[in-house]
């Protein structure tokens, strides 16, 4: 029988919804049903997401850079809200946990009228936009980094450190140890935008190596099906060893295979790099707001665990470079590797649920 039911509310991408996965499996765990409130696009990343119900609620963002639009975007939010408090209602969660994203916005305005806990967990060391509003009105701040910029003043008395949930697929990877140098194994990876960006450019990398140089390198790359053809003939002309997907459904396990990884660096990369403790080259995406991606990556880089390289000033001959001299130096890659494993938070969502419980009253 269960102890209890939590609600957890986070935007429809991987990077809300993996950490609320993390949450909901510890809270599983512990005893507790779990509800998911999110939007269309759990459809794409919540397939296995452990909750007894999922709850497509209205959201919409307020950007003012388009005024003639926030009327009929405040009016979806209000749908949203109206949506949620008739859920929590009906549900009667402990607690309602926020992931971020717009569509956590109507869940946890609702459960702040009703009067049920909440607490909002930003997974990046930038607060994001939705959270800096939802920090006033939640209980409890949890943050995936020590240092959380953004926060506003009068939330920073609500704040825990936590660290970002990672999800027991990457957990079951934590500390695998660093592969042998047999082959130089090189994972490259970017979520949708960044898939396209590598598609294009890692093929100019590569062509820019000598056979020499590209001798012995064992690619895995996400590659956009748009942009798979061209990729894989350019590899198949220069001879290189090369595994393409558009998603790789166990990418833990090819981080663990990995001695180096090119990446973005959206926060759930960052946690699970840490958790599995391998060294990143990291182009954070350009357009990102706050910069929150390029925050990620000095934070991880600032360990000692990886390398930072805006897009705007990379070039396909000097990137070539730089793997090739980074490719030599075993021990630097080794030493990374250690610092990224001290850089996670394998027990992030064991502590995001001590405080769920904490707001609970259990």
């Amino acid at each position: 029988m269960s102890k209890g039911t939590f609600v957890l509310a986070a935007g429809g991408t991987g990077g809300h919804l993996f950490p609320a996965q993390a949450l909901a499996e510890e809270l599983n765990r512990r005893g507790y049903a779990v509800h998911l409130m999110t939007d269309e696009r759990v459809r794409d990343y919540g397939k296995s997401f452990p909750a007894a119900e999922t709850h497509v609620v209205p959201s919409a963002t307020l950007s003012l850079s388009r005024p003639w639009l926030v009327p009929g975007r405040a009016l979806r939010l209000y749908g949203g809200y109206r949506a949620a408090r008739a859920i929590l209602k009906r549900v009667k969660p402990l607690a309602v946990i926020g992931f971020g994203g717009y569509p956590s916005f109507p869940p946890i305005m609702a459960a702040a009228r009703l009067k049920i806990p909440s607490c909002v967990h930003d997974q990046n060391a930038v607060m994001g936009r939705a959270n800096r509003v939802l920090a006033k009105w939640a209980d409890a701040v949890a943050s995936s980094f020590p240092t959380l910029l953004g926060l506003p003043e009068e939330a920073r008395s609500k704040l825990t450190f936590t660290g970002n949930p990672v999800r027991d697929i990457a957990l079951k990877e934590k500390g695998a140890p660093y592969p042998a140098f047999d082959t130089f194994n090189l994972l490259v990876f970017g979520g949708s935008q960044g898939a396209q960006f590598f598609g294009d450019f890692m093929p100019k990398v590569f062509a820019a190596m000598t056979a020499e140089e590209r001798a012995g390198i064992r690619l895995t790359q996400q590659v956009r099906a748009e942009n798979m053809e061209a990729a894989s003939a350019a590899f198949t002309a220069m001879g290189l060893d090369a595994e393409l997907a558009p998603f790789f459904m166990d990418m833990p396990k090819r981080i663990a295979n990995a001695h180096l990884v090119v990446c973005r660096s959206g926060a759930s990369t960052i946690a699970e790099l840490g958790v599995i403790g391998r060294p990143a080259v990291m182009v954070p995406l350009p357009h990102a707001l706050d910069n929150d991606q390029l925050r990620n990556a000095e934070s991880f880089a600032a360990a000692g665990a990886g390398w930072v390289h805006p897009q705007a000033s990379l070039e396909p001959r000097g990137f070539a470079q730089f793997l090739t001299s980074l490719r030599s130096q075993q021990g630097q890659l080794q030493q990374a590797a250690a610092a990224a494993l001290k850089h996670g938070k394998p027990d992030a969502a064991q502590r995001l649920a001590d405080l769920a419980e904490k707001l609970a009253g259990k």
